[in-house]
């Protein structure tokens, strides 16, 4: 027989749970930001962790890990507030937007690797040539700019002054 009341009432103390998915969420975000920015590919940092916490900690929920639904939507909650908190404070303030969404990293400049920055995101020449021969671009010096975007994608500016060819434009006109 299913004991409803100790479905329902939390068995961890709530703050402690608060406190828990907080110190999780905000450290995985700060290793993500720092240290995977261009492995997030398309999906934006912020998406895959909520995601990937979200999962889990409704599945510890459901699995009956907590014996309470009340401690996994707690976790779940804390979550997604600090998803939206984040996003938030990014919209607000510049000085969160940098920290919280970091600005396009330039690579090459006027037809010129720029190593240090490359270096910096630990980024190959073979995958900047990867990334130039996918948009049409078998010549650094027929470039502009390539900037390393906040998700991890390559945004290029031809020197033709052509319009910017990204992964995503070449998406829209198909």
């Amino acid at each position: 027989m299913t004991d409803w009341p100790k479905v329902f009432t939390p068995d961890t103390p709530l703050l402690e749970i608060v406190v828990r998915g907080s110190v999780i969420y905000l450290t995985l975000f700060f290793l993500l930001r720092v240290l995977l920015k261009r492995e997030s590919g398309t999906t934006g940092v912020t998406d895959l962790l909520v995601i990937v916490l979200i999962a889990d900690a409704a599945q510890n929920g459901m699995a009956a890990d907590y014996t309470s639904i009340t401690d996994g939507l707690v976790l779940v909650t804390v979550i997604i507030g600090w998803s939206y908190l984040l996003d938030a404070l990014a919209y607000r303030w510049p000085a969160a937007a940098r920290l919280i969404h970091p600005r396009p990293l330039l690579l090459v400049r006027d037809g010129r690797i720029l190593r240090r920055n490359m270096r910096r995101e630990l980024v190959t020449e073979e995958e900047l040539y990867g990334q130039l021969r996918q948009q049409g671009i078998d010549d650094v010096a027929a470039v502009r700019e390539v900037r390393m975007e906040s998700d991890g994608q390559f945004s290029v500016i031809p020197a033709s002054g052509d319009a910017p060819h990204n992964k995503r434009d070449r998406r829209r006109a198909v």
